[in-house]
């Protein structure tokens, strides 16, 4: 029993306390983690605030792309270079049915004109579904053939053609047969068609003769809220070479009209190109009879050899100018091309006689127009 004892009393005897631990001499070995981290270059701090500078000042730079909210697939759209700075650009015309209505007039009919234009400005658009055509032709929606053949070309377009009977009535009602004679149609309807059709109450005219290779919805942004039409100058036409200043004075101070200017007339004063028009259908009040006022004031009826200056006048300080871009420019080189908005039509045409419409001779053709033909052309149209 007593060695049982002595046993156990020496193996307790044996046991010593643990000492505690000393973790500040060992904290390096067993957390390496927790050393003390390294202090950062000084270039290193100069390099990330310049960065964070280089970012801010990026915010600064104009805008090169926008996204509209109406487009349902939100694409990025690249500002055209050779748009005016000041319109803002919108995406529609007509606030209500927000399709950018297009109209053109056309004395004798030709589809394949028609249908270089539609073509040229489709393809030239981002939307062109929202586009809307009204073409108003001698016949009208009672040439039912003449529709369908456009129909097949451009099955997916907005498109109607229209009579020229009321327009002209209207015309013909508040003039003479010698002022109506004086007019050139295709200038003067555009002005009277917001009178006929109502819901036309804001929309682009373009003439049938004209190939657009700019996108026609960057002219539906424009403010007109203070003007009766937008248009580009055409300073190759000034007011001088049609009436000289000295009528213009003595109209000036013995007339009391309200289209008349308050300010002195500007003698060499561009023309508007009447080709390409923005209509405000809203502020053409007594547009119709200025114009027959001036045309009777200045015996323009006897003068049927020049271009009557009369919607000139009419339009004198009532219409907001265009960017030059937008001036119609002759497709005479590839740089001209490259350059223009829009240009003159360059192929066979059929041209208004008193007997019987007439085809302008081949040797004067350009090979522009050929670039915006439809495919089907030749068998829709039997070009």
């Amino acid at each position: 029993m007593s060695s049982s004892y002595m046993s156990w009393r020496s193996s307790a005897s044996n046991r010593r306390p643990t000492q505690p631990t000393n973790t500040s001499k060992n904290r390096g070995t067993i957390y390496p983690d927790l050393n003390q981290d390294p202090t950062p270059k000084p270039v290193i701090h100069f390099l990330a605030f310049a960065l964070i500078v280089f970012l801010g000042l990026l915010q600064f730079l104009p805008a090169s792309h926008f996204r509209h909210p109406s487009d349902p697939h939100r694409n990025w759209v690249p500002f055209n270079s050779h748009s005016s700075p000041s319109p803002t650009v919108k995406l529609t015309v007509d606030e209500d049915d927000e399709l950018i209505h297009i109209v053109s007039w056309m004395q004798c009919l030709d589809l394949k004109v028609l249908a270089v234009l539609a073509n040229s400005t489709l393809s030239s658009s981002r939307y062109p579904d929202l586009l809307h055509f009204h073409f108003f032709t001698p016949q009208g929606d009672k040439d039912k053939v003449s529709f369908y053949k456009l129909k097949v070309l451009f099955p997916h377009s907005n498109l109607e053609l229209h009579g020229q009977e009321k327009v002209k009535e209207i015309i013909k009602r508040t003039s003479s047969e010698a002022e109506y004679d004086s007019l050139n149609l295709e200038e003067i309807a555009p002005f009277i068609i917001p009178s006929v059709h109502q819901s036309l109450t804001k929309f682009i005219y373009v003439s049938p003769n004209l190939i657009l290779m700019g996108r026609i919805e960057e002219l539906t942004g424009i403010d007109l809220s203070a003007h009766a039409a937008a248009a580009a100058e055409d300073c190759s036409n000034r007011l001088n070479s049609y009436v000289s200043s000295d009528v213009l004075d003595a109209i000036q101070r013995s007339a009391s009209k309200p289209w008349i200017s308050v300010t002195p007339y500007v003698k060499d004063a561009c023309m508007p190109d009447l080709s390409l028009l923005l209509i405000n259908g809203k502020k053409l009040e007594e547009f119709l009879e200025a114009v027959l006022w001036w045309s009777k004031v200045l015996n323009w009826s006897d003068r049927s050899d020049k271009r009557n200056p009369a919607i000139g006048l009419a339009l004198y300080n009532r219409y907001l100018k265009l960017s030059n871009s937008w001036l119609v420019k002759e497709p005479a080189s590839v740089d001209t091309i490259e350059t223009s908005m829009i240009t003159h039509y360059d192929g066979p045409k059929i041209v208004c006689s008193e007997f019987g419409n007439d085809t302008i001779p081949g040797s004067s053709h350009g090979n522009l127009w050929i670039k915006y033909l439809p495919s089907m052309s030749n068998q829709i149209l039997g070009i």
